[in-house]
This record gives structure tokens, C-alpha cells and sequence, in this order.
């Protein structure tokens, strides 16, 4: 009983931020400022760390530890989807005003995507204990694979998701307005902002496929792993709108979250194979902040000591990211860095 009160009450917490957000915060189509959207990141932040502060005052010290650790790897692989958001966004031409309403739904839809894999995650671990083994070497696979791949560009004039819709939907030829739907003489069509939508969703969906199971190498606590992902989510569109200005001067945070999820991986695999847990959660937690913060310090001053010529090929680079449905692109024509300024 105590455990379904838990589960509610956290659930109407969250959909009384919601609410709040985009009824109340954010009514209307407008942009977002940079000010704005640190004041709502820091927010998110602070109710996390108020939630963690609970967890190790009425539940145990090793589940503020998990919580904290899952928080951290979820916030850090969600720069993930902003890499991929700024790319579709700039694509598509997606007016600023728009997009707020674009990543509000994209969450929401995130969220209930999120627990259902979690929820499923948490039963197969249960049913079968040697899916750890597997969810260890995907992640371990995928992390190797993502160092790979950093610096391939996406050609999303192919993308098939894209694509698909154009050919089997009627679409508008222009935005109009925050509309996801539009009715011209009776017969409905869908807009690019819908389209936009769709591959919103599904980024989050395949990138969910890395760090739902990067949580699970933490902890097989569905609840640690719910919240730790809800909370991260949360703050997803603010810290989206915080990061859109500077984000192309992180070309090396794509390696750090690579070996985060190589760690996580490694760490599952020899915590499952022991039986014990010979890689503790502080452990983990330290290794990852210090992967994770020592990317993004090297981004930094790499980006202020090279000279103007140089620093714009890096900032190119940061734009090479992998997006669902996009194949790589063949052309080796140089692309401007990502920026929307």
C-alpha cells in the first residue's frame, strides 16, 4: 500500500508541474531567453536534489546514492537529444516561439514512453536476471559505437521518417502557427511542425534504449530508475533553450558520454558476474561526474585557446550527430557549425 501511495503521489506531483508549465509559465507562443531557461534548470535541479534529500532521509543512504547517480547519467546523456534537437530544429526552420510547444509534448510523450520501458525493463530483469548480461553489452557496444561515429553528419534531406510522412500524409507546404493539425476545405493535414514532432519522439525513444539501461546498471529499484529518469526529463526543454547558444562548443562532451556508457556497461557486467557490488554506486557516481565534467572542461578550453579558423572546424563538429532515420552523409561539403545565432 505504502508503495502505491509512493508511485501516486510522485505521478501528481509531476503532472502538477506540467500543468504549471505550460498552463501557467508558459501560455502562448513566445521564445524562451537564455535567463529564463537557467532560472527553470536551476529549478529542476533544486527539486531534484530536494527529492535525493528525502530518499536519504526516510528511505536508505544507498538509494540517495542511486537517485544521484541515475540523475546525473540521465542529465548528462539528455545532452544527447539536444545535439539532435538543435539539428532538427535548424533543418526545419522551426520559428523559436514554436519550439517550447514542440519539446513540451515530445516530454509528456517521453515520460509515458519511458515508465512503459522501465516498468518492462524491471520485469524481464526479474523474470530472467541474465538480461543484465545483455543490457551490460549493449551498453558497452553502444558506447563503442558512439565514439565511432562522433563526427558523422546526418543528411536529413533523407530522412526516412521524413520522408515517409511527406509520402503518405497531406502536409502543409508552411508552418502555421503552433499547429501540430490543420483542415483546408474539409480535408486534414498535418504540419512540419508535426513532422518535427514525430522525430522529437523518436529520438528520445532510441536514445531512452541507452540510458534506461545505463539506470538499470545503477540500481533494478523501478521507483530509483522512474524518478531519476522523470526528473532528468523535466529539465530536459529548459536546459535545451539554456545550452542552444553554446552547445556547438562541446565537440568532446560526445566522447565523455560515449565512455559514460561504456563504464555503466562495464560496471554492469562485473557487478552481475560477482554477484556483489564490486564497482559501489559512490564509485560510479565520481567516475562518471569526472567523465562528464573533464569533456566538457576540454570542450571549453579547447574552443578559447584555438585560433579563429580552427575553432570554427570544431564547431562544425559538434553539429555531426547521429539522427534517427538519417543516413550519413555521402558529400563531404563543409557545413557551418551549429548555432542559431
Amino acid at each position: 500500500m505504502d508503495t502505491i501511495w509512493l508511485w501516486t503521489g510522485f505521478n501528481l506531483f509531476v503532472i502538477l508541474l506540467l500543468v504549471l508549465d505550460l498552463g501557467v509559465l508558459h501560455r502562448g507562443d513566445r521564445v524562451i531567453t537564455v535567463r529564463e531557461a537557467l532560472w527553470l534548470s536551476l529549478g529542476y535541479v533544486v527539486l531534484a536534489m530536494i527529492f535525493a534529500g528525502g530518499l536519504f532521509a526516510f528511505m536508505s543512504r544507498e538509494a540517495g546514492y542511486e537517485f544521484l547517480t541515475g540523475y546525473f547519467i540521465e542529465k548528462s546523456l539528455s545532452v544527447d537529444n539536444i545535439f539532435v534537437f538543435v539539428l532538427i530544429f535548424m533543418h526545419f526552420a522551426v520559428p523559436p516561439q514554436y519550439q517550447y510547444r514542440v519539446l513540451f509534448w515530445g516530454v509528456l510523450g517521453a515520460l509515458i514512453m519511458r515508465g512503459t520501458l522501465i516498468l518492462a525493463g524491471s520485469a524481464m530483469i526479474d523474470a530472467f536476471h541474465w538480461v543484465i548480461y545483455l543490457f551490460g553489452a549493449f551498453l558497452v557496444f553502444t558506447g563503442a559505437k558512439m565514439l565511432v561515429t562522433v563526427g558523422q553528419e546526418p543528411d536529413l534531406d533523407k530522412n526516412r521518417v521524413a520522408m515517409f510522412m511527406r509520402r503518405h500524409f497531406r502536409v502543409t507546404e508552411d508552418f502555421i502557427g503552433h499547429q501540430f493539425f490543420a483542415r483546408r476545405s474539409g480535408v486534414l493535414y498535418i504540419t512540419p511542425l508535426f513532422i518535427v514532432l514525430v522525430l522529437v519522439e523518436l529520438t528520445d525513444v532510441v536514445f531512452a534504449l541507452d540510458s534506461i539501461p545505463a539506470i538499470f546498471a545503477i540500481t533494478t529499484d523501478p521507483f530509483i530508475v522512474y524518478t531519476s529518469n522523470v526528473f532528468a526529463i523535466l529539465g530536459l526543454r529548459a536546459l535545451y533553450f539554456a545550452l542552444v547558444g553554446v552547445i556547438h562548443r562541446f565537440h568532446y562532451l560526445k566522447y565523455g558520454l560515449s565512455l559514460v556508457l561504456v563504464f555503466v556497461g562495464v560496471k554492469m557486467l562485473v557487478n552481475a558476474y560477482f554477484g556483489t557490488k564490486i564497482i559501489p554506486t559512490e564509485l560510479a557516481l565520481l567516475i562518471t561526474s569526472a567523465l562528464i565534467g573533464g569533456s566538457m572542461l576540454i570542450s571549453i578550453v579547447r574552443t578559447r585557446t584555438l585560433p579563429e579558423a580552427e575553432r570554427a572546424a570544431e564547431a562544425a563538429k559538434a553539429g555531426a550527430w547521429w539522427v534517427p532515420g538519417s543516413p550519413t552523409r555521402s558529400d563531404k561539403a563543409k557545413r557551418p557549425p551549429v548555432s542559431p545565432e
